[in-house]
């Protein structure tokens, strides 16, 4: 039997467990998936015992970068990222990898959205943002800009993006004025539920681009999606990447490749749930 877990320190409302057992259900694979809250002074302890308990685990705020220092390997794009979501136990071994990173370019593909070539907007500079933004670079996109409240300090603390020459950082007051681009990518937690009248940006901000992309899955249209499709753009939520995710990470303990269609299978079940 396949023991799986996700670590954090506040877990009541993750949905990972619901994915996890729909996931391991359609692959036929007897299997747990447990919530396991920690304290941060406790983290060490329960990562260094997964071996021979836990076939793999996730990882959850606020303990993606934190995790790192005790394993013993680290796959080169969660390095690049700076965190991990995902640690597989392999003969003993720890080893970190960061789905959110493939994840954002499974839903990329399902929507149809090309980065190559196109000038890309990205709210936020926290985990999920930094997933986004790695792929974002990896992609080939043209010009990248970064928006956090605090640029100068985001710059800093993304030293490697801010050594690029087609790389800007602007605060949210810039990007009413001056942004524009072909995709924009909202990777905070604004116009999350219950908040749901909020938007990282306003709707004249919107029409600037082509397609919009919302990390957030609850609720399916936000305040800034609503904005872009009546604005008559492409668009779509983070539910599938949420799901696809979920999906490199058993890809990662299986070792083997899945085939997209579970991905559309479990989230299109998990939004009839939310």
């Amino acid at each position: 039997m396949k023991r799986l877990g996700l670590i954090g320190e506040h877990l009541g409302h993750s949905l990972s467990p619901q994915i996890h057992s729909l996931l391991l259900k359609y692959l036929g694979i007897e299997g747990s998936y447990e919530l396991l809250e920690v304290a941060p002074n406790k983290l060490q302890d329960l990562v260094e015992s997964l071996p021979g308990r836990y076939a793999g685990v996730n990882v959850t705020i606020p303990y993606k970068v934190a995790a790192m220092k005790f394993l013993a390997e680290i796959a080169p794009e969660a390095l690049s990222i700076g965190a991990v979501n995902t640690i597989s136990c392999r003969q003993g071994l720890l080893c970190g990898a960061n789905t959110d990173y493939f994840g954002f370019g499974r839903m990329l593909e399902h929507n149809d959205i090309v980065l190559k070539g196109q000038r890309v907007t990205v709210l936020g500079t926290g985990g999920a943002a930094r997933a986004v933004l790695q792929y974002v670079q990896d992609s080939g996109a043209s010009e990248l800009t970064i928006i956090s409240r605090h640029p100068q300090e985001a710059a800093q603390s993304l030293e490697q993006f801010a050594r690029e020459a087609q790389v800007r950082f602007m605060d949210y007051h810039q990007i009413e004025q001056q942004a524009s681009g072909d995709v924009l990518v909202n990777a905070t937690p604004i116009g999350m539920y219950p908040k749901v009248e909020a938007a990282p940006v306003t709707q004249a901000s919107v029409k600037n681009y082509r397609a919009v992309v919302d990390l957030i899955y609850n609720p399916a249209q936000t305040l800034l999606l609503r904005y872009a499709q009546e604005a008559g753009l492409k668009t779509c939520n983070g539910l599938y990447m949420l799901v696809a995710q979920a999906v490199a990470a058993e890809e990662i303990w299986l070792e083997q490749k899945l085939d997209n269609q579970i991905i559309a299978t479990v989230a299109e079940e998990l939004a009839r749930t939310l």
